[in-house]
């Protein structure tokens, strides 16, 4: 076939959320991958005797069989749910924080965290519940705004959704100012701060409440066979409702008819391939800037491309160690090591080079014990550049800058924990801004997409849905999408942009 309902570019995990809702649709579909294999960043490599996985650390969202999550509820919906086999997280994370002298493990589930900030505060269980009751508050509303369709009845909002109200503006450090909790709660409650990438002075209170609501009431979990068992069950999926997916197939150009709607696309190779609807995995910068004639793009387009900030830029050192993790000392699966437990500070000194923290850490074999051989350890750490310090790197100086970055965040580790990890290294890989910007294409090696913040956070977002939609026929879903980072909100973001553009298609007759 040279024509298609839809085309989706990019096999990342929006896009193939994005494939299998159109197949769902009866529609014909055809994903074109740049690369070789599907997932994008959910993908795992090998080195040596050691499978890693490229970047997810944990999954939230997924629940049980018998109280299941949002994703976990849509993974059902896509027809993947039964291709993953999921390892359920015992322990949230272990927090070390060097300025406030913070060391301590927080457990997953509402009453077992609410219990344990109390080691914290004498009242810590109280402000956890308070807490609890204004992120469900927050939930609920969230909810009823999708069914109302974005026109909730103001009467219905002061009434049910008070608090939502009183904190909709409101920074995640306004917000818990607000609160007026004491110190110690608040630093452990923006733990995961770093998972959205900014810090709480900028990031929106309703975007990272939800996220921290659906943690500790669902707890996390991965998949056994990393990120990639996902990617395969998507394209297994596809395969089986009737889609097709090439590789080695890269989008170059989007193309636009007289009237500026889409009518194909072009890949490298010069073919084209019909369609008047695509989905688009990747970021504006790429989509507006560099794959569609400039005449076809509206000048709003390039205002709020522009606008937005890009997010973290990814920074990872995987270990492949000939030690159990018993006989090196580890106990846990996810280590949040920081400077400082205020998020505003740690945020600016990761603009430069010469800090290591923050940093997550994943032990893998803590949650999988037989995710590598029998007395071997996975690890893998990561980092954020917040600014692009990579592009003044010189090509000459480049090695040596990755090695004494991974160098320092291992030794940051080792003296955050006293463990010993260098001398027990085995296989050692380095992912740097640059890998992660030749690996997906991303610009400066964004991994995060644009930043969250609190005039373009999540609801914000929502909101301007259609407004986003600029060029007739395409839409644009996955970690740059309303949903913003992350692996749930970036299969949603593509389910979401496949029920949009089926809307598009069912408009326009198609």
């Amino acid at each position: 076939m040279n024509r298609y309902d839809v085309v989706v570019i990019g096999a990342g995990n929006g896009g193939l959320a994005a494939a299998c809702t159109v197949l769902n649709a009866g529609k014909s579909c055809l994903v074109c991958e740049r690369h070789n294999i599907p997932g994008g960043f959910a993908t795992s490599f090998v080195r040596g005797r050691f499978e890693f996985e490229a970047s997810l650390h944990e999954f939230n969202g997924i629940g049980t069989p018998e109280q299941p999550g949002s994703t976990r509820e849509l993974f059902e919906q896509l027809g993947v749910a039964d291709k993953i086999e999921w390892i359920q997280l015992k322990d949230a994370y272990h927090l070390i924080s060097e300025k406030e002298g913070y060391d301590y493990v927080m457990p997953f589930g509402y009453e077992a965290f609410a219990k344990a900030n109390n080691q914290l505060d004498l009242n810590g269980e109280k402000y956890i519940r308070e807490f609890f009751v204004i992120c469900q508050q927050i939930r609920d509303a969230m909810a009823y705004i999708s069914e109302s369709k974005g026109h909730p009845d103001p009467q219905v909002m002061m009434e049910k959704y008070p608090d939502y109200l009183a904190c909709g503006s409101y920074s995640v450090n306004e917000a818990f100012e607000a609160l007026g909790y004491p110190k110690a709660i608040v630093d452990n409650l923006n733990t995961y701060w770093c998972y959205l990438g900014a810090d709480g002075n900028s990031m929106s209170f309703l975007h990272y409440a939800n996220m921290i609501y659906s943690y500790f009431s669902k707890g996390a979990a991965i998949p056994k066979h990393r990120s990639h068992e996902l990617s395969l069950a998507f394209e297994q999926t596809i395969h089986e409702k009737g889609g097709e997916i090439w590789y080695n197939s890269e989008v170059t150009k989007i193309l636009t008819d007289e009237n500026k709607h889409v009518c194909g696309v072009q890949l490298s190779d010069g073919r084209i391939i019909e369609t008047r609807h695509v989905i688009a995995n990747c970021s504006p910068h790429l989509v507006y800037g560099k794959m569609m004639d400039p005449t076809a793009v509206p000048e709003k387009a390039l205002k709020l491309t522009n606008y937005r900030k890009f997010a973290g830029r990814g920074f990872t050192v995987f270990l492949g160690l000939n030690r159990s993790p018993e006989e090196l000392g580890l106990k846990d699966h996810n280590y949040f090591i920081y400077d400082t437990s205020n998020s505003v500070d740690q945020y600016a000194s990761m603009a430069r080079f010469g800090n290591t923290a923050a940093q997550a850490t994943v032990v893998l074999n803590n949650a999988d014990p037989d995710c590598s051989p029998e007395g071997t350890t996975i690890m893998y750490m990561t980092t954020l550049f917040t600014s692009d310090v990579w592009s003044d790197v010189e090509e000459k100086d480049y090695f040596n800058k990755k090695n004494e970055v991974a160098r320092a965040m291992i030794e940051r580790f080792e003296k955050a924990t006293g463990v010993d990890i260098k001398d027990h290294i085995e296989e050692l890989a380095i992912a740097t801004p640059e890998t992660y910007a030749r690996y997906c294409g991303h610009p400066q090696g964004v991994i995060y997409g644009y930043e969250s913040q609190y005039y373009d956070g999540l609801m914000n977002r929502i909101q301007m849905v259609e407004e986003d939609h600029f060029v007739p026929g395409l839409r644009i879903g996955g970690g740059y999408g309303e949903r913003l980072l992350g692996y749930p909100s970036s299969y949603k973001s593509g389910n979401n942009e496949a029920k949009r553009t089926l809307r598009d298609m069912e408009k326009e007759g198609d």
